[in-house]
Order: structure tokens, then C-alpha cells, then sequence
């Protein structure tokens, strides 16, 4: 019976995958993701149903737009397949199975995949735009603060601490929306700065620290990488520098260690 279970979330993974394909497209750009209809970005023509299949329509499709015949790009395919790969991975780290559902291990999943579409919104528009955007940043403290209701109401969790992050949100939120509006300066450091603090409410104090020096590594050797090439382009490690893309470093970081974690309490 498992089985069908794992296939039912599975299709959901791929589902929620498409969902953010289009999201990482349209939310830069200010487009409704609910109600406006898919098309293809190239000759705007409307999908069919035949089209919107995940995973599948991109291979019968073998990756091109049926009306256009546009290349499609591959990371709508990864990402359905990563999503799809994700919910059942996470449904088995959890030992869920037909036989021991539970209300606590539906809402502890639920929230799983809440802050998972928070992450990949983050690490997909920074990975397009180089930018933290906003109303995702609202959304992740939104379902932060859900998050935290829910330890306190259902799972009888001592939220002191968690107290102390949404102080330090309001802090960061108050200084990023008035301070450095009205000077006009970057903000994008604030809102990674925000970023962590989420972090550290969803995947606790462990898994964010290492994240942090994950992220700090694979910065290095992107650096390092840049540097090598460096001889050969006229960019600037100036330019490389302003050019890094941490919301997109720390979601892959985050990601990796919160299945770990999972991974360890499952095998122990």
C-alpha cells in the first residue's frame, strides 16, 4: 500500500514543481501566478493540458514548445524532477507511511513543503535576478510565523526563543523598509539577513550555522574559479564580487543539510 502512497506524493513533488517554474518566472516580473493562464514565454501562445503535464509533456515535447518550436529550457525539467525527488524523500525520512498517518506528521510535512517552495522561490529568482525578492521574503516570514503558532498550540513547544528571531525579523524588516529605503542604498544583504533568520526558525540553529560555512565555502570556490578565468576576461573580481548570488548558495546549502539531518534521525 506504501507504494501508492509514495506515488501519490511523488506526483505531487512534480506538481508543486511546475507550480514553481512558473512562480520563479512570473514574480519578478509582477504577473499573476493564480489565475493568468500558462504560455509559452517565446510566441505567448496558450498551453493545453497536453502541455502542462510535469516531467512527461518535456519529454514527449522532447524540450521544445509545441506551437513555436522553441527550445524549452531545461530547468523546468530539473526542477520538476528535484521537487518530485524532494516530497518523497522527505516522506521517507519521516517514516510516513499508510499505516501510521497522523495529524502531527501531516501538519510536520506540510510546513516542510511550505518552506521548501519559500527556498526554491528564493534560490530560483536570486539564481535569474540576483536578488532577494520581497513578497517571497513576506511569505517565508508569514509561514514562519504559522510555523511557530503551530509548535506552540500543537506540538506544546516552548517558543521563547523563536520570540526572540520574530524580534530580530521586526528589527531587520524596520531598518530595510525605512531606513535604507529612504537613503536609497542595497538592501540585498538585509534581506539575506532575513533569509537566515527564517532559516533558523524552520531548520533550527544547527543546520543554519552550517549552512552559513557551507555557503562561505562554496562562495570561496566560486571566487576561485572566477579568479582562474580571470585572466582571460576583462571582469573585474570587482564585478565578480557584486555578481554573487547568496540567496541562491544558502537555499542549496539549506536544502542539503536540513535531508542530512533527516537522514540521521532515520538511521538512528
Amino acid at each position: 500500500m506504501d507504494i501508492f502512497l509514495y506515488i501519490i506524493i511523488f506526483i505531487m513533488g512534480i506538481t508543486f514543481g511546475s507550480f514553481y517554474t512558473l512562480a520563479v518566472y512570473r514574480i519578478p516580473k509582477g504577473q499573476d501566478i493564480v489565475h493568468t493562464h500558462s504560455y509559452c514565454p517565446k510566441c505567448n501562445h496558450k498551453l493545453n493540458i497536453i502541455d502542462l503535464i510535469p516531467i512527461f509533456s518535456y519529454l514527449f515535447l522532447k524540450g521544445k514548445c509545441r506551437y513555436c518550436k522553441e527550445k524549452i529550457r531545461p530547468r523546468y525539467f530539473i526542477i520538476e524532477l528535484i521537487s518530485g525527488i524532494f516530497f518523497v524523500t522527505v516522506a521517507y525520512l519521516m517514516k510516513l507511511s499508510i499505516y501510521n498517518i497522523s495529524t502531527i506528521k501531516i501538519f510536520d510535512l506540510i510546513f516542510i513543503i511550505l518552506y521548501f517552495t519559500f527556498i526554491v522561490l528564493i534560490v530560483g529568482i536570486d539564481k535569474e535576478n540576483r536578488t532577494i525578492n520581497k513578497p517571497v521574503l513576506m511569505y517565508g516570514i508569514i509561514i514562519s510565523i504559522m510555523y511557530i503558532i503551530y509548535l506552540y498550540i500543537i506540538e506544546k513547544t516552548s517558543i521563547y526563543r523563536y520570540v526572540i528571531y520574530l524580534l530580530c525579523l521586526a528589527i531587520l524588516l524596520l531598518v530595510d523598509t525605512i531606513i535604507l529605503k529612504k537613503r536609497a542604498k542595497n538592501n540585498y544583504t538585509y534581506s539575506i539577513l532575513i533569509l537566515i533568520m527564517i532559516m533558523v526558525i524552520f531548520t533550527g540553529e544547527y543546520v543554519t550555522i552550517n549552512t552559513i560555512i557551507a555557503t562561505l565555502l562554496m562562495i570561496s570556490i566560486y571566487l576561485l574559479l572566477k579568479k582562474l578565468k580571470n585572466n582571460k576576461s576583462r571582469q573585474t573580481n570587482k564585478q565578480y564580487n557584486e555578481n554573487i548570488k547568496i540567496g541562491l548558495f544558502m537555499g542549496i546549502a539549506n536544502i542539503t543539510y536540513f535531508i542530512i539531518v533527516l537522514l540521521f534521525y532515520k538511521l538512528n
